[in-house]
């Protein structure tokens, strides 16, 4: 019973850490990620579609993203969807391809992404905590119903504050290196 509430916790708390880092894929850091496209969505045929399932994306260069549709008609539709994602990209098209050439950051708007990155990896933490306490509530029902003795409730709590102290470190370390890349020049 007590494992199961921890391997159920285990599993949220990792994708909280997973959520986390696929939104800190999208904050542009000064160098060409293909990732930051992750989000934008194309119009096709009508239909709302995932970019990288419309297009093979590259980065051949530090400050430049290149965008090859398999479907050349595809193109306008794949550039619009770029514009309306506001990522702070002007795609450029030559007919068979999308550039999307990446600024220098700015030391303001660097800070700005590392407030951001924080305030991602506060909102994380806060996820994990309240996961932490819905499987502790869990611990107590069982506890209450004589599932489990009072010993196996004060053993799954402190398990559990364990994996919550792990996660959450996990959760700095993750900040730190994504504040470490956006600062470098």
């Amino acid at each position: 019973m007590i494992k199961e509430v921890k391997t159920q916790t285990s599993e949220k708390m990792d994708k909280a850490i997973g959520s986390l880092k696929f939104e800190l894929n999208s904050l542009r850091a000064g160098r060409a990620n293909p990732k930051i496209l992750d989000r934008v969505v194309v119009d096709y045929y009508g239909a709302p579609t995932p970019i990288n399932q419309l297009a093979n994306i590259g980065a051949p260069e530090p400050r430049l993203i290149v965008v090859h549709p398999w479907d050349a008609n595809a193109l306008g539709a794949i550039e619009k969807a770029i514009q309306k994602a506001d990522l702070g990209l002007n795609p450029g098209n030559d007919g068979k391809v999308i550039r999307l050439v990446i600024p220098q950051l700015t030391e303001e708007r660097r800070k700005d992404l590392v407030k951001t990155a924080k305030k991602l990896g506060e909102e994380t933490k806060v996820a994990i905590r309240n996961i932490r306490r819905h499987a502790i509530q869990d611990l107590k029902e069982m506890e209450k119903e004589s599932m489990i003795t009072e010993d196996e409730l004060k053993t799954g709590e402190t398990d559990i504050q364990k994996m919550t102290d792990e996660e959450i470190k996990k959760v700095d370390v993750i900040i730190a290196a994504k504040n470490e890349e956006i600062m470098e020049v």
